[in-house]
């Protein structure tokens, strides 16, 4: 009995980390003596039930801040917020000029080609690891259409 109650966790557990898949990470290079960095990516949640990105922690900063970028006034401010609702079936962007992942304190700079791994901390899929390539120090190349 306890070793089929034990392999049923095993099992929902991994099943409920599948439900959240990470598309599309990424990160700008930073200018030398940079303290903060951001994290872009797309998350797909491909469960029935919604889920919540609560949390972050990487190894390249002593804190990861949920944040979003809010206009107040003429000026465009950037805001702590307790995490992102993830639709049941849907994606949920993090962009520039939106909420996004701020790498507060990094203990390294982000040089462009690296990558830098991440653990997100879902309410219902637990932790996802990821790995955000870093690109160029500027704004992203525009999009061709």
């Amino acid at each position: 009995m306890r070793r089929c109650a034990l392999a049923f966790l095993l099992l929902f557990s991994s099943l409920a980390w599948a439900q959240i898949e990470v598309e599309n990470a990424w990160s700008r290079a930073t200018a030398p003596g940079a303290k903060v960095a951001a994290g872009y990516l797309v998350l797909r949640n491909k469960g029935a039930t919604p889920d919540r990105l609560v949390g972050a922690t990487t190894p390249a900063a002593r804190k990861v801040e949920t944040h979003v970028t809010v206009r107040d006034g003429d000026v465009m401010r950037m805001r702590e917020v307790p995490g992102y609702e993830i639709p049941a079936g849907a994606s949920f962007e993090l962009k520039p000029g939106g909420p996004h992942l701020m790498f507060m304190d990094v203990t390294r700079p982000f040089k462009e080609g690296e990558s830098v791994p991440v653990t997100l901390r879902f309410e219902r899929a637990g932790e996802v690891k990821a790995e955000l390539r870093v690109g160029r120090l500027g704004p992203p190349p525009a999009h061709k259409h």
